[in-house]
């Protein structure tokens, strides 16, 4: 089974906000997306950690924050430096440009990167976003009828996700010898013409089941920050495809986290050479084990371990609304 392990996409991607108030409102208000998971970071209960999806949590449309107090990120290598959603069409596209530009959001123009339309802009504290045309390739995403989006141009979900490493090939070696990526093609860096972006595939044809590695050896280090990703996460869609992908890490001695059990997914955590947070999630058990659909992310939720300590943990987190 293990040469058969491929990853059907991305699960989410979680990045880190110093302003957390306008981080909901920019990602549920301009973006559209529907707060589906209102809790904490399990690792450090001070912080809250909020999920952004479409209307049902679908896995691979989600984009999460850590509330963390700290500087803003330093531009580097060494990490995701653009995060891709997918629209459906080149008039969702044009729609969003009208949008944004209507919301006072600084954008790029519509262009033609690795031959498909997109469009580049960045939110309030410089998370580099950009909107991709799928053309309907790949999963969608629930609608969500309280969107100030229209139904037709909401978000389908993440994909293409970019990292940025110094040196390609103890990454490449990664990627397709670790996580079954295929080697698909490369194209010129739109933000560094004359270097290179390599694309990785995963299990499916579209941006959803892309990764892109820019090649920048010019840059320095990134420094963690707000306006930055802390990790992006792939899909394994059961309990037992998660057990198998855990098994490879440790037969190819890959140091990872191990098994670890968020409530709503499973995780397992590893780095890749460049120094880039990799997780692989399972789609279930879902944000809605603990929650009823028509509220999800109404109020503060934490996992069963840390629910005898709610006064206390809720009580430290200041209001976001």
């Amino acid at each position: 089974m293990a040469d058969e392990l491929r990853f059907p996409g991305y699960h989410h991607l979680t990045a880190v906000s110093a302003a957390i108030g306008e981080n909901k409102r920019f990602y549920t208000e301009v973006m559209g997306l529907r707060l589906v998971k209102r809790s904490v970071n399990q690792d450090d209960v001070s912080a809250y950690h909020l999920f952004y999806a479409d209307a049902a949590g679908t896995p691979g449309t989600d984009i999460t924050f850590f509330d963390w107090d700290v500087p803003p990120e330093r531009r580097g290598s060494g990490t995701i430096t653009r995060t891709g959603f997918r629209v459906a069409s080149q008039a969702s596209l044009e729609y969003w440009a009208g949008r944004l530009a209507d919301l006072g959001v600084s954008r790029g123009d519509v262009e033609t990167v690795d031959g498909r339309a997109q469009l580049r802009f960045e939110d309030p504290e410089g998370q580099r976003l950009a909107l991709v045309v799928d053309g309907g390739a790949g999963p969608g995403s629930v609608p969500w009828e309280a969107s100030p989006v229209p139904a037709g141009h909401q978000l389908r979900g993440l994909g293409p996700v970019t990292m940025t490493v110094a040196s390609l090939p103890p990454t490449d070696a990664v990627l397709r010898e670790v996580a079954n990526m295929r080697p698909l093609r490369e194209y010129e860096d739109p933000e560094r013409p004359g270097a290179s972006v390599h694309v990785y595939g995963m299990d499916g044809e579209g941006p959803h089941a892309e990764l892109h590695v820019a090649v920048r050896p010019d840059l320095p280090p990134a420094r963690p920050g707000a306006g930055g990703v802390h990790h992006v996460a792939f899909r394994a869609p059961d309990d037992k495809t998660h057990r198998a992908w855990l098994d490879r890490l440790t037969e190819m001695r890959v140091p990872n986290s191990g098994w670890v059990d968020r409530f709503w997914f499973r995780s397992i955590y590893f780095r890749e050479p460049g120094g880039i947070l990799f997780e692989i999630a399972t789609d279930g058990p879902g944000f809605t084990v603990d929650e009823d659909p028509a509220t999800l992310g109404e109020t503060v939720v934490l996992p069963p371990f840390l629910e005898p300590h709610r006064e206390r943990i809720v009580g430290a987190l200041k209001p976001i609304d």
